[in-house]
């Protein structure tokens, strides 16, 4: 059986320090600052909240020098024909791009209802063959996305409605918070599963003909399957293209981008991938690897200020090569 909680998470991904001892009185003082800051924000016009976040990017990007070195250094080495002023204007919106989806997980429970989400949510011309696959198929299917736009707007919206996903992520380190945001989550008929122990979950709902979803442009380490990603190499988890295999399902590769007015989203999909395709080929797992990879790049490429260019996409890399001397990775 294939073991998928060695794997990282899916939409909801959340850094781990659970070795840390915990601090219950702070824990507790997080969790309230966090329901008062939730309390404000229903108070202020979303476009001015809108305004406020772009500001704290623009912060981030003047204070915070490792991630804005990182940004920077990521979009130069991926678009090398751009002047350096397009190339710290993509690195710096990128940071405006994080900032706003910090502030949409705060807004998307309130803005995102069946009665409402007409008004927020715009669907691509791909969007209605996914939707009729996820109606129509006979089997299960994986859907991914990646650091681009608002990806958890997909799986949220989704689950509002009528299309329940299991979503596998790391449990937050402060309880009262991991309760609070993932109990919110899952009132829209999304089940989060821990990442420790959810192999036999998320088998159980591929095998029941659901719906799994998972970020697909994580670093997978030196064992991953390196792969080309904006003209380099980047490691990435195998797990994917395995349980595709496994249980035969389609692959859909999906986004939420940002479009011109506060909270609104295209929902799309880029790339539809059929069991068929990767029938009969000498190596599926990487050709499979690289087709859903090629089409997070394709999406990225249309907007790329909406891309999290300060994550470490490309980590480690291939055996034989050398880090970058700069240790820009």
């Amino acid at each position: 059986m294939i073991r998928i909680d060695q794997y990282p998470p899916a939409f909801y991904a959340v850094q781990s320090y659970m070795g840390k001892p915990r601090n219950n009185v702070l824990d507790s003082l997080a969790y309230q600052a966090a329901r008062v800051g939730e309390m404000f924000i229903r108070m202020i016009p979303v476009p001015a909240l809108y305004a406020a976040a772009g500001w704290l990017g623009d912060l981030t990007f003047r204070f915070d020098r490792k991630h804005r070195r990182r940004a920077v250094e990521h979009v130069r080495r991926s678009f090398p024909d751009w002047p350096e002023r397009e190339v710290l204007a993509v690195a710096r919106r990128s940071l405006h791009h994080m900032a706003w989806l910090g502030l949409e997980m705060m807004l998307t429970t309130r803005l995102i209802t069946p009665i409402t989400w007409r008004r927020h949510i715009r669907f691509g011309p791909n969007m209605e063959r996914a939707l009729r696959l996820l109606l129509e198929s006979p089997r299960g299917l994986i859907l991914l996305t990646g650091h681009y736009g608002n990806w958890e707007i997909v799986g949220y919206t989704l689950a509002t409605l009528g299309f329940p996903t299991v979503a596998v992520a790391r449990r937050l380190n402060n309880p009262y918070l991991n309760e609070h945001i993932l109990g919110i989550r899952e009132r829209t008929g999304m089940k989060i599963v821990d990442k420790n122990g959810a192999t036999q979950a998320v088998q159980d709902t591929l095998a029941r003909s659901g719906v799994v979803g998972f970020i697909a442009d994580q670093d997978a380490g030196r064992k991953g399957a390196f792969v080309d990603f904006f003209g380099r190499k980047a490691s990435t988890f195998k797990i994917i293209a395995l349980m595709a295999m496994e249980y035969n399902v389609p692959i859909v590769v999906g986004y939420g981008r940002r479009l011109g007015r506060p909270f609104v989203f295209e929902l799309n999909a880029e790339r539809i991938i059929h069991p068929s395709e990767w029938a009969g080929r000498d190596d599926p797992v990487l050709w499979i690897t690289q087709e859903y990879t090629s089409a997070l790049e394709r999406v990225i490429r249309q907007e790329p200020d909406q891309y999290l260019w300060a994550h470490r996409r490309w980590k480690h890399r291939p055996r034989g090569e050398e880090q970058p001397a700069d240790g820009i990775a």
